[in-house]
């Protein structure tokens, strides 16, 4: 309850205070107005010539006030005139200076001192009163400056769980292993007793590791939905300041809060920020974060027993961090958040789309199969360019075609209809698109065609794009091999229709891949002929400095023969794929004339197209069975 009662008290409080201020704003101008608005001036006149006006009757009034007098002509409303005599009206009586019918005009009645003594009082009050409002905004300002400073070193988590839109494990589709991990952590921290009454720890520091997008704060933020206990979460690198010992100090405030308010959680994203091995050159050698880990260790491995708090924490770099942060007794337990296989990918496709107003024609199951490798955020993200694109056309539901175009959109980016291409230059993208189609689609290893266009997309001039038609945990050298051939068959289709020296820039993008894919096959997957079963791993991490100074881990007779095979893989790619279009030339012309007639044909009219393609002899790795 006095949580709920706080902010109103808070908002109360704003406003008297915003109302003071303006209040003494308006009385200084006021007083200051006041004090330099002109006053109604009297003419000073001697009184000698008072004495003679009034004797002549030309004074309707004369008021005294001490030894100051007050002179109202005839026909004025109020006094216009001032004169000073020592005695007042009384000297005027005494020494009969005036007639019997002057002395009438005579008022002995003082006027009201109220306005003269109010104004007096506003004089010395009123500046008073500023300088004590000045100085009290300047101790107000120097003391949040100070308790800004004394909360330099406090944490800054962020308190959840207690929200009204709670995330639950069953609003997650996919990652069961994970949630499992999980369930028992929020399990212990709402019923305690059944595993201790066995013997059994929960454990103290759970790691979620995965790619992007895989939902390891999503989880996170389940455990919140579903413990009913106090969670605390923040990033690393929120601890790291440009002031050594302040990221230690907001740990230390950290897990101090938890341990008062347990039993709680403790979520830190993005863990790498701070946990990096310590002494590998990694993050500079920044005493700050160094120390700020060590805080952590410290923390972690000195919980008193009963405190019931546990640290959840998320990374995508586990290979990064310091082994004493992995070791038990502080991270126990890893939980690898892996991308979703077709069924899971089925399912957080129904979630994303549950509030999506879909026609029967959207097919999820068919897309749950073109997405093998996309994480939940990828299907996220298809799903709201589907919404998009169904809103932009203006209609009410989501078809096919919109989750289609949106799947495309978001894997090989957006159509650039906009931009002009001469017909040579589509004459030859349709030959280089048709030449990576045909050869992957005769090589035996190579995944299925899906779509061949000649519109530019991202920023390729065209795509040729095939997808396996199921998930794969492996791939062998056959499969490789294939990939590399297809690779090829652009740059080679080129070359067969306008000869050595017309070839283009067009295959760039291709050639870098296939590079790519021919060195990770010798250096990191030991497939090369020479070096087979020989591994020569190069860590990607790391920064540019450590890369400079750090030596490979081959010789550079290595490095000559990784070179030698690498340029093998890529001849034999080529020469295959040679093999493979010259064989079906016919096939070749057929589809780029179909390329330039409709600019994009599907996965059908490939397969028409292309039936009639052989497997030449020469293309061929093994003899089939």
């Amino acid at each position: 309850m006095a949580a709920k009662n706080t902010p109103p008290r808070s908002k109360m409080s704003n406003w008297a205070r915003l109302g003071l201020f303006w209040a003494i704003i308006v009385l200084a101008v006021i007083t200051l107005f006041a004090i330099v608005a002109p006053h109604d001036q009297l003419k000073d006149v001697p009184v000698s010539q008072v004495i003679d006006s009034a004797n002549k009757g030309e004074i309707s009034k004369i008021e005294g006030n001490g030894d100051d007098l007050k002179i109202t002509l005839k026909g004025k409303d109020q006094a216009t005139e001032h004169s000073y005599i020592t005695g007042g009206i009384s000297t005027l009586y005494k020494n009969t200076l005036l007639n019997k019918d002057a002395q009438a005009v005579l008022d002995d009645t003082a006027p009201s001192q109220t306005g003269n003594t109010l104004w007096n009082l506003a004089i010395i009050i009123v500046p008073v009163i500023l300088i004590a409002g000045f100085f009290m905004f300047m101790m107000r300002q120097a003391q949040g400056q100070n308790n800004q400073a004394l909360g330099f070193g406090k944490s800054k988590a962020k308190l959840y769980g207690v929200d009204k839109e709670k995330v639950v494990f069953d609003d997650i589709a996919g990652n069961d292993n994970a949630k499992q991990d999980l369930e028992e952590v929020v399990d212990f921290l709402k019923h305690p007793k059944k595993y201790l009454e066995v013997g059994a720890k929960i454990p103290k520091g759970v790691l979620l590791v995965g790619s992007p997008g895989t939902g390891k704060t999503m989880l996170a933020r389940a455990v919140a939905g579903e413990a009913s206990v106090p969670f605390f979460s923040i990033s690393g690198s929120e601890f790291v300041e440009m002031f050594v010992g302040v990221g230690a100090s907001r740990v230390r405030d950290l897990f101090a809060k938890a341990k008062k308010n347990s039993p709680a959680i403790i979520f830190i994203d993005e863990i790498d920020a701070v946990g990096r091995r310590r002494g590998s050159g990694m993050g500079g050698g920044h005493d700050e974060r160094e120390q700020t880990l060590n805080q952590i260790l410290v923390e972690m491995d000195g919980f008193e027993t009963g405190t019931n708090v546990i640290v959840l924490a998320a990374t995508n770099r586990a290979d990064v961090l310091d082994p004493a942060l992995l070791r038990p007794g502080r991270f126990d337990r890893r939980t690898n958040i892996m991308l979703p296989e077709r069924k899971d990918r089925e399912a957080i496709l129904k979630v994303h789309f549950k509030n999506k107003p879909t026609d029967p024609t959207a097919d999820l199951d068919k897309l749950a199969a073109k997405t093998a490798g996309s994480s939940g955020a990828d299907l996220a993200n298809i799903a709201n360019e589907a919404a998009i694109i169904a809103a932009r056309d203006n209609r009410k539901k989501i078809s096919n075609d919109d989750i289609t175009n949106a799947f495309e959109k978001v894997a090989i980016g957006p159509e650039r209809k906009t931009k002009v291409m001469t017909d040579r230059e589509k004459e030859l993208t349709a030959y280089h698109e048709a030449g990576h189609a045909i050869v992957g689609h005769v090589l035996p290893d190579s995944d299925p065609v899906h779509k061949v266009t000649i519109i530019p997309r991202g920023g390729t001039g065209g795509v040729t794009w095939f997808l396996p038609p199921e998930d794969k945990s492996y791939t062998n050298v056959y499969e490789f091999k294939d990939i590399l051939a297809r690779a090829m068959g652009g740059r080679v289709s080129e070359k067969i229709m306008y000869g050595a020296d017309g070839i283009t820039t067009g295959a760039g993008s291709d050639l870098r891949k296939a590079t790519e894919i021919a060195r990770d096959m010798i250096i990191e997957q030991g497939m090369g002929t020479k070096l087979r079963d020989q591994v020569f791993h190069e860590d990607g991490g790391g920064m540019v400095f450590d890369k400079i100074t750090h030596e490979r881990p081959y010789s550079d007779d290595t490095a000559k023969e990784i070179d030698i095979e690498v340029e093998a893989l890529i001849k034999e790619a080529a020469r295959r794929a040679e093999a493979v279009i010259k064989t079906n030339m016919a096939s070749l012309h057929k589809l780029a004339k179909e390329l330039l007639d409709k600019e994009t044909v599907d996965e059908v009219d490939v397969l028409k197209i292309l039936k009639d393609t052989t497997l030449p002899k020469e293309a061929r790795l093994y003899t089939p069975a």
